[in-house]
């Protein structure tokens, strides 16, 4: 060994110098790698193939070393494959190290071996020396002296075992400037004395942009990133790491910025800490320990009844296409005449049934049915027919199956009932599938609210996903029109489920811009991309793209409509903001009934069939068409939406612009910037989304995008919680923490989270709402999941399913409990203080009736409501008596009865008597205020807060029944009572939700 040892060491003294000399780049250790393999060669020989076989290539089998990932450096051995995992394992027993590589998981891939402590570490020393020494002679020598990485080697066995290593490398990146000077202010000044009038200041300035990256041994690592023109103290970031070996307790210990992110939906984690965390095992249990100040905030977000303002810009040649159908020509025929005198709806129709029914893809297999739809069923106006072959039976406009001769003709058609050979039979007939006729087999009933609305007054159906090219659509529809009863198509209770149901056809699964039931696709409908819009904020026009002047009007320039706005000439301004039939140059928000705009998702509809096609030329008249010629789009009415959009640019000017208060929007703003990554949870109805794929997060820019259309279209309450870093930290938080995980089994997990965080205020002196919190939470949790291939074998069972996946079984189960407290430095109580008010004062307006709720029995007073000591009993509600309170709409008495308008009830317009009731009547500003200047001599109403008061009448939750007379009013109304309560916030009581205000009326009779 000592010979060994020498050779070794001079060796090395020779690399040495080939490197000092500039060839370590081309330094071969050939002579160093086969003495350091015969050395243990003798550990394996047994396990290797003794049978010596002369081969025509100097292939060597390494194999028998631990680490050996063989054959560096020969290009005929190649690498082990990355399926071959070599493991050592120490026998306790025996003090031995087992050797062994497997192929996979379990296949042994050769015969194990063993060494004895002493000669492992013999050989896990040699073997970092080869590692060591063949870095240097692969190291690219010339980027290693262009770089400043200093190194230092601390020959330490105490060091080595601590930190893994005993090189400390430190790579620093960024620059330093310091900047010197002198500031010289001369003041030529007589009034100052001569020794003031020169002044000299040192000047003295740093910038530092400073990225280090250091390594101590192979476990502690260091990150440091510092600027001091970083405007935020988060911006600079600093962590030291220490990671330990697996089989260590310590497994991590992080300073500086830390995470403590936690998996747990009751319990959240923190992204933002600075502090100390650890992570340590105890065989099967893991502990992770935080120790830090918390440099965050969390927070949550509602897009449920909080607006958010967000500008919109729709083209027009990008209405929804494939979404919503008129249900008949004679519904689209009535269309613009049913709404041309809004608010009001003049069609005459109302649909009392509808079904629905599409080609099943994706497959459902429930409300199936075979179905042969046709174009020109139900259609009496012979202008509307496709197959020139029919017959119009009757002369009214309006659609049925007898409108003409298809209906009864396929009724009684054996072969079309059966589905089966429809197709052959129709054709022989004359009609042309896809065009006169499709048959669909199993098509699927679409669910109305689910799939699609309906509008039961104007004849269509809007879809909430838009039909593909190779779907097809049909309808059957009953209404009533003018008190007659009209049928279009089949239901599915009329005939037996043995036949096929005649349907009629809306859309095919062939594209036809010349057959009529192209026009019975809206398009006049246009999407905001927005949910749930508010009224209040709304605002859209139209604007159009001069040529000449090369900028965007919301006006026509030419002909007799230069003086009227876009939206006026289009029909969606012919109301004021009073509803009075007035243009204001708003756009007419009429969602009630829905003429013009549909809140829920965002829909935008045209009065107009063709808006921007026949709508413009037909407000020209006929003595301007020239001029029409210019403006009307007719080409996106009359071909698809990519022909009209490519083929004719010139008339593609129109342009939809706006802006809206939505509460709920695909894109959420987080109100933040640089959120922490993985801070963000959404949750739609509680459930957990799942990042990327319901919704995307910019941590930059601090948006949130909901990429599930269905979570918003289906109104589903939608809450965000993050946590984001602090711009400016008034109050010092302190967070500790500590998570446990037990692995009981390999598949089952018990853990256990305790969390404090306490905030210390600067001040004792603490507003209400301000206060410092000093919360515990714990909870625990366990988990558990299999594999079963009972589950799969049983998918496998149910018919077109066939899967060779492995089914899991997953279950988890969490308990969490919250205990509120306080911070110390305000007391063993919890002192905070009300501002006085002093400089401020908060306006309150108690007239608003949706801002009171019933209000609770009142306590403390025994002698009167000796029932409010019953809080869970229902007699805590016996004496409540029925008060009423509301706003009476000042519209039904506009004028004390002088200028009643047309919406006005007609007993209450003839009956001066009422109007003039001191209970219900109109009441003035002048009348309060006589020596008020009315603004431009307009009287201005006062709204008034009614209460109405029925003592012999139950209230809410009043469940006496003895307490009654015989025709159901309360028995002793002297005794009862009734009170409403209002909750509300200002800015001295932010977010305290104080009872502001209760009363009640008591003994009316006294």
């Amino acid at each position: 060994m000592i010979n060994t040892a020498q050779t070794i060491f001079s060796k090395q003294l020779v690399m040495l110098l080939f490197l000092l000399l500039g060839s370590g780049s081309l330094l071969k250790l050939f002579s160093f790698e086969n003495d350091f393999k015969s050395e243990y060669y003798d550990y394996f020989k047994s396990a290797s193939d003794t049978n010596e076989v002369d081969l025509p290539y100097p292939i060597e089998d390494n194999g028998y070393l631990p680490y050996s990932d063989s054959k560096k450096g020969n290009k005929v051995n190649l690498k082990d494959p990355a399926n071959i995992k070599p493991e050592v394992e120490y026998d306790t027993e025996t003090g031995h190290y087992n050797f062994s590589k497997k192929l996979g998981n379990n296949l042994e891939y050769r015969p194990s071996n063993y060494m004895d402590a002493e000669d492992y570490r013999d050989y896990q020393m040699k073997e970092s020396i080869k590692k060591y020494w063949d870095e240097k002679a692969t190291a690219e020598e010339f980027n290693q002296k262009k770089a400043f990485r200093p190194q230092l080697n601390v020959e330490n066995e105490i060091f080595d075992k601590i930190f893994g290593g005993n090189t400390i490398d430190i790579r620093p990146q960024g620059s330093a400037e310091l900047i010197f000077g002198v500031n010289v202010a001369k003041t030529e000044n007589p009034a100052t004395p001569v020794r003031l009038r020169s002044i000299e200041t040192f000047n003295f300035d740093q910038k530092i942009q400073l990225n280090v990256v250091g390594q101590i041994g192979d476990k502690m690592k260091l990150n440091t990133n510092y600027n001091t023109e970083a405007l935020f103290d988060f911006e600079n970031i600093m962590k030291l790491g220490y990671t330990g070996d697996e089989d260590e307790i310590i497994q991590e210990i992080n300073a500086g910025n830390v995470t403590l992110p936690l998996q747990s939906s009751l319990i959240n984690g923190s992204q933002s800490l600075f502090g100390l965390q650890t992570k340590l095992k105890f065989g099967k249990l893991t502990v992770n320990s935080v120790v830090s100040q918390q440099k965050g905030k969390t927070s949550e977000i509602e897009v449920q009844g909080g607006a958010q303002i967000k500008e919109f810009e729709v083209d027009v040649d990008r209405y929804e296409a494939n979404r919503h159908f008129f249900l008949s020509h004679f519904f689209r025929d009535n269309y613009e005449r049913a709404v041309a005198s809004p608010p009001l709806i003049n069609s005459g129709v109302f649909i009392s049934k509808i079904e629905v029914w599409m080609t099943n893809t994706p497959p459902r297999f429930t409300e199936n049915r075979n179905i042969v739809a046709f174009q020109d069923l139900a259609t009496a106006n012979p202008e509307r027919l496709f197959n020139p072959n029919l017959v119009t039976t009757s002369n009214a406009r309006t659609a049925h199956n007898g409108g003409n001769n298809l209906y009864n003709a396929m009724a009684n058609n054996a072969q079309v009932r059966s589905f089966v050979s429809a197709s052959s039979a129709l054709e022989n007939l004359g009609y042309r599938a896809q065009k006169d006729f499709v048959r669909i087999e199993n098509a699927k009933k679409l669910v109305e609210g689910q799939d699609y609305t309906l509008n039961n007054l104007l004849g269509y159906i809007s879809l909430n996903q838009e039909l593909q090219p190779n779907q097809s659509l049909a309808i059957a529809v009953q209404y009533t029109y003018l008190g007659e009863v009209y049928q279009i198509g089949e239901f599915s209770t009329d005939i037996s489920s043995d036949n096929a149901l005649i349907l009629k056809m809306l859309k095919s699964s062939e594209i036809n811009t010349k057959a009529p039931i192209w026009d019975l696709m809206m398009k006049n409908v246009y999407s905001l991309g927005a949910y749930q819009v508010s009224k209040q904020g709304f605002m859209l026009d139209v604007w159009y793209l001069d040529a000449s002047k090369g900028v965007e009007i919301n006006y026509l320039p030419e002909g007799s409509l230069n003086d009227k706005s876009i939206i006026q000439i289009l029909g969606c301004d012919k109301l004021s903001v009073n509803n009075q039939p007035t243009p204001d140059g708003v756009f007419d928000f009429l969602d009630n009934p829905q003429i013009t705009i549909i809140p829920r998702n965002g829909k935008i509809f045209f009065p107009l069939l063709e808006p921007f096609g026949a709508g413009i030329r037909d407000q020209f008249g006929p003595f301007q068409q020239d001029i029409a010629n210019k403006y009307a789009f007719d080409s996106l009415y009359v071909t698809t939406q990519a022909n009209a959009r490519f083929k004719f640019p010139d008339k593609n000017r129109f342009k939809i612009k706006g802006q809206y208060e939505s509460s709920v929007s695909s894109e959420i703003s987080l109100n933040a910037l640089n959120v922490p990554q993985g801070s963000v949870k959404v949750t739609a109805g509680g459930a957990q989304l799942a990042e990327n794929v319901d919704y995307t997060v910019d941590y930059t820019l601090g948006r949130v995008k909901i990429i599930n259309q269905g979570i918003i279209e289906s109104g589903t309450p939608i809450k965000i919680s993050l946590e984001s870093n602090e711009l400016f930290a008034v109050q010092q938080k302190t967070m500790l923490a500590s998570r446990f995980d037990y692995d009981v089994a390999k598949n089952f997990v018990v853990g256990g989270t305790i969390m404090n965080l306490t905030e210390r205020p600067l001040t004792q002196k603490i507003n209400v709402g301000d206060e410092p919190i000093s919360n515990t939470v714990w909870g625990v949790d366990a988990s558990y999941s299999t594999e079963s291939e009972l589950l799969t074998t049983l998918i496998d069972k149910l018919p077109l399913i066939s899967t060779k996946e492995k089914s899991t079984i997953s279950l988890s189960g969490e308990f969490a409990q919250l205990l509120p407290g306080h911070s110390r430095a305000i007391g063993k109580d919890g002192t905070s203080y009300i501002d006085d008010f002093e400089g401020s004062q908060s306006a309150i307006d108690l007239r608003s009736f949706t801002t009171w709720s019933l209000a609770s029995t009142p306590r403390g007073q025994p002698d009167l409501f000796p029932e409010a000591e019953l809080s869970n009993d229902l007699r805590y509600g016996y004496n409540r008596a029925k008060l009423a309170w509301y706003v009476i709409d000042p519209l039904f008495f506009t004028g004390n009865g002088r200028n009643n308008n047309n919406l006005t009830p007609d007993h209450i317009k003839n009956d001066i008597d009422i109007q003039s009731n001191h209970f219900m009547r109109e009441v003035l500003e002048p009348e309060v205020f006589p020596n008020r200047d009315q603004a431009n001599n307009i009287n201005i109403n006062i709204s008034m807060f009614d209460l109405a008061y029925y003592p012999s009448e139950r209230g809410p939750y009043n469940y006496d029944v003895d307490g009654l007379n015989a025709n159901g009013s309360l028995a002793n109304p002297q005794n009862r009572w009734g009170g409403i309560m209002r909750r509300i916030e200002t800015n001295d009581f932010e977010a305290a939700n104080i009872e502001f205000i209760q009363f009640w009326v008591m003994d009316p009779f006294s």
